[in-house]
């Protein structure tokens, strides 16, 4: 196995692999292929985010892409290939970022999908830990609930 640093030639790839994880993990974006290309293609050519392959033979085993500023790693995206998974390919990717691509001194975040339940074990078991929680309402939803406020706001007194 063998690791490299995605140039934007790798694009048209990756958008097909990001794609399999917006639908793996239940995330709501609706990009297309064609859109998550695009996307990638600026994202990789203009630096903003840097991207890594992980290989075997020639068959992509997963793929990280990250954005790094001078205190922080932010690890937007990373997929292993549905039927590597389970087999060591993810920790095995892990740790080759963690050794021998990322600053050991800089912070290192990832974000998960609260339901995506196998992702939160990964994470966990790659070290990281809770930090903070988004919560929504959707548009749609109820803006106010049963909060056991009485009144108009008076005291009752």
């Amino acid at each position: 196995m063998r690791y490299r640093t995605a140039t934007p030639e790798d694009a048209s790839a990756l958008a097909e692999l990001n794609h399999q994880l917006i639908r793996d993990e239940g995330h709501r974006n609706p990009m297309t292929v064609a859109q998550l290309e695009e996307r990638m293609r600026v994202w990789l050519a203009s630096g903003e985010y840097q991207g890594i392959i992980f290989e075997a033979g020639n068959e992509v085993l997963a793929y990280a892409l990250f954005l790094e500023t001078d205190t922080e790693i932010y690890l937007r995206q990373f997929f292993v290939v549905r039927q590597h998974r389970r087999q060591g390919a993810g920790r095995w990717a892990m740790q080759q970022l963690l050794s021998n691509v990322w600053s050991p001194d800089k912070r290192l975040t990832v974000s998960v999908l609260v339901k995506n339940k196998a992702g939160v074990a990964f994470w966990r078991a790659m070290g990281y830990t809770d930090y903070d929680l988004t919560l929504e309402i959707m548009p749609g939803q109820p803006r106010t609930r049963n909060c056991g406020i009485r009144g108009s706001g008076s005291s009752g007194r």
